[in-house]
């Protein structure tokens, strides 16, 4: 989601400067590769380059490609094999991926009726999860139809008339999965969006800092809650999207939690965490993270059932004390690559375990 915003800010930047422009996108892979489908990269004229396709290998030659799709004004379809060695001499590296890498070039127009920024700019214009939709033939020879469709529950947009891929994303879109199909003639990748992590960081202390920094540079949106005026500050948390310096039993007006909200309570206050646990606990938070031992996780979840409401273990699932990963952290950046690793983690499914001792490939199959 950070990319994509990341994307549409740079286009509209470029519309500004009276730029040319070109989108990549990764629309297929076989084997093993840096990116996914559905990883994209904005390409001006003057060489600017906004998101990713890979690790930087395929980047420059892919600058190359995209002035030429500016040029002669059509979709074109790109084919890196990194499995030989062929591409290693061609691109003076060693990609050593292993894979085989679809990116789909589209020059873009800006005030075409059928311009693939808008679709994107509609999949990250709210906080509700969407669906992508890019067609692709399996070669040059015929047209490509290109980021043609988006879905979501408040809205449609369709460049195509096309029933097969409208009936497909629907399906996506219930699914809530990513996937690429083949057709008779052609081939399609239904990318899920869903909507940015949002992280409630309860705690405006020193300790919070590094953490509101590594969330930022993830995307995440942030607000930060405190009680204390002093310590809660746009000087202090300037990546910050919200700040509200408020009592504990007020923390949570006016802040929207969804599935994708994770909460961290690391205020150093005992009372003041513990009157957020409840409300927390009956919002749709998928991730509620308190800072300090497992003792005083216990004695939170103790002091709420003695209260006459227990935790259920539905509840109990989704409270992570401590919070973070075991990786030995010491201080509050250390501290704070625990914690958002944590966050990631839980929101990937996964248990955070070293790479090495996995035995499935490392990405989700589209």
């Amino acid at each position: 989601m950070n990319e994509l915003k990341a994307i549409v800010r740079a286009y509209d930047e470029a519309v500004l400067q009276g730029q040319q422009m070109a989108l990549a996108t990764v629309v297929a892979v076989e084997g093993s590769s840096y990116r996914r489908p559905g990883a994209r990269m904005l390409v001006t004229e003057a060489g600017q380059l906004t998101g990713a396709i890979s690790g930087g290998c395929l980047e420059g030659d892919a600058l190359r490609k995209a002035q030429l799709a500016i040029v002669q004004g059509r979709n074109k379809l790109v084919i890196y094999d990194t499995t030989t060695d062929e591409d290693d001499l061609q691109f003076g590296v060693q990609l050593g991926c292993n894979g085989i890498v679809s990116i789909l070039f589209e020059p873009i127009v800006p005030d075409a009726p059928q311009n693939p920024i808008e679709l994107l700019r509609k999949a990250v214009a709210t906080r509700r999860p969407g669906l992508l939709v890019t067609a692709f033939a399996p070669d040059n020879t015929q047209q490509h139809l290109g980021t043609c469709g988006f879905i979501s529950e408040a809205e449609t947009l369709w460049y195509t008339s096309d029933n097969p891929l409208r009936t497909e994303a629907v399906n996506g879109f219930a699914a809530e999965s990513s996937q690429v199909q083949t057709y008779e003639s052609y081939q399609a990748l239904y990318q899920w969006v869903p909507p940015p992590v949002h992280l409630l960081l309860v705690g405006a202390g020193n300790d919070a800092q590094p953490v509101a920094t590594m969330a930022s540079l993830l995307g995440w949106e942030l607000t930060v809650i405190d009680g204390r005026a002093t310590h809660a500050t746009p000087a202090r948390f300037p990546q910050a999207d919200r700040i509200r310096v408020v009592k504990a039993e007020d923390a949570l007006e006016s802040v929207l939690t969804d599935e994708q909200t994770a909460a961290v309570l690391m205020t150093h206050n005992y009372n003041y965490d513990l009157a957020l646990l409840r409300p927390l606990l009956e919002s749709p938070c998928s991730y509620i993270g308190i800072l300090g031992p497992k003792t005083k996780t216990e004695q939170m979840i103790d002091a709420l059932s003695e209260s006459g409401a227990p935790i259920t273990e539905r509840q109990r699932s989704r409270i992570y004390g401590p919070v973070g990963l075991d990786i030995g952290a010491e201080g509050a950046a250390e501290i704070a690559v625990s914690i958002v690793s944590g966050i990631q983690a839980a929101f990937a499914r996964r248990d955070g375990q070293p790479l090495k001792f996995r035995n499935a490939p490392i990405h989700t199959e589209a």
